[in-house]
């Protein structure tokens, strides 16, 4: 019958959803103080300070995306982060559609050179609010989540061994099952013996991994891999510098420990280099160091395509504005084998109403739109600093 030929034609017509324009784009600077220092290889961290990115539509809808301050990984500085945002990243998104996604993501990789920081924030926040607008949450416009929850994996990094091993019995009595070791900080003969130590005391039923932040040289990184042996490691993280594609290759071909690549890998051409050349197993994906959501989405699939294991994470004691991003992205990862690290529980204080958690060492998929936490706008007053 014609009507229903009609009608089928009818249905079959595409559905265009009202613009959501961006109204407003503030770059708020904050400085969050830790619960204790965090050590790593050249960095002693006792106050977080990371960027927020706001972005008002014209419905009065919010968004929000966050990146971490990280000199000696992105280069990316709080002052600079700032005026990245304000003078050369908003401009361009103040008064589009906050529902091309794809569109704006385009415009903000490459508004500019660098600057992994700021673009992250920034395609975090849109994405953020086009997912309040659309009622649904990040993982679900990022494809769906593979699934509901994500192993968490906690930091040690104790001055002495025996506060890490008594850190980790409690640790793991609440539920954790992955550690990571920062390594690269003292000479390679004691933290290798450490990590056996560490291995000895906690048994071989949870997982055990290290990182070196490029603390070590080709020879200190040789030592430690072969004196580490019996620590079972399931891998060792960026031992050489971030240009030392050479020495990571070698190091990769006579160490019985896998390595994960992390500084190095600021774009996905980096990635395949070095897994082609056998210089790592794995990656440590970071939305700074890739440029936002979007480019680490498209990274997890290239890592999956090509073999290797991922691990994500924020940098160090983002807020659970950053936590809940790297949530929703470990639950749409082709894999998450070597584990997701979200440390908003280092600070003091949190900047959300209700913070991301981790219970039973597991971190649950946010179900709310967006992000699917909500900004506690008071308290991020409290915490912005003049840079």
């Amino acid at each position: 019958m014609v009507p229903d030929t009609v009608h089928a034609s009818r249905v079959n017509q595409p559905v265009e959803a009202r613009p959501l324009v961006i109204k407003r784009v503030d770059a708020i600077p904050i400085a969050i103080p830790l619960k204790k220092p965090v050590i790593m290889a050249g960095v002693r961290l006792e106050v977080s300070y990371n960027l927020l990115v706001r972005a008002e539509a014209a419905n009065g809808l919010v968004g929000w995306g966050e990146a971490s301050v990280a000199p000696t990984m992105t280069g990316d500085v709080l002052p600079g982060m700032v005026a990245a945002v304000n003078e050369h990243l908003a401009p361009l998104m103040i008064g589009k559609d906050a529902l091309k996604r794809a569109e704006l993501a385009h415009i903000c990789a490459h508004a500019m050179h660098h600057n992994g920081g700021p673009k992250c924030a920034m395609d975090a926040a849109i994405a953020d609010l086009a997912g309040r607008h659309l009622k649904v949450s990040m993982s679900d416009m990022y494809g769906g989540a593979l699934r509901e929850s994500i192993t968490a994996m906690y930091l040690l990094g104790n001055p002495k061994i025996e506060d890490d091993i008594a850190e980790t019995h409690k640790k793991i009595k609440e539920g954790y099952k992955f550690f990571k070791l920062k390594v690269g900080i003292k000479n390679p003969f004691d933290e290798a013996d450490a990590a056996v130590t560490i291995r000895r005391a906690i048994g071989r039923d949870v997982v055990l991994c290290a990182d070196a932040n490029m603390g070590m040289d080709f020879r200190n990184a040789r030592i430690f891999v072969e004196r580490s042996r019996e620590a079972d490691l399931l891998f060792l993280e960026q031992p050489l510098r971030d240009d030392d594609f050479d020495g990571m290759a070698e190091l990769a071909r006579i160490s019985p420990v896998p390595l994960n690549g992390d500084e190095s890998l600021g774009n996905v051409a980096t990635i395949i280099q070095m897994a082609r050349a056998g210089s790592i197993k794995g990656a440590n994906l970071k939305t700074i160091k890739l440029g936002g959501v979007s480019a680490t989405v498209h990274a997890m699939s290239v890592c999956a395509a090509i073999g290797l294991n991922i691990n994500l994470a924020c940098k160090v004691a983002e807020t659970s504005v950053g936590a809940a991003t790297i949530t929703h992205l470990g639950c749409v990862a082709p894999n998450v084998n070597w584990g997701t690290s979200i440390t908003n529980h280092y600070l003091v204080d949190d900047i959300v109403k209700v913070p991301v958690r981790i219970e039973n060492g597991m971190i649950a998929r946010p179900t709310g739109a967006g992000i699917g936490v909500e900004v506690d706008e008071a308290r991020v007053e409290r915490y912005r600093v003049k840079v």
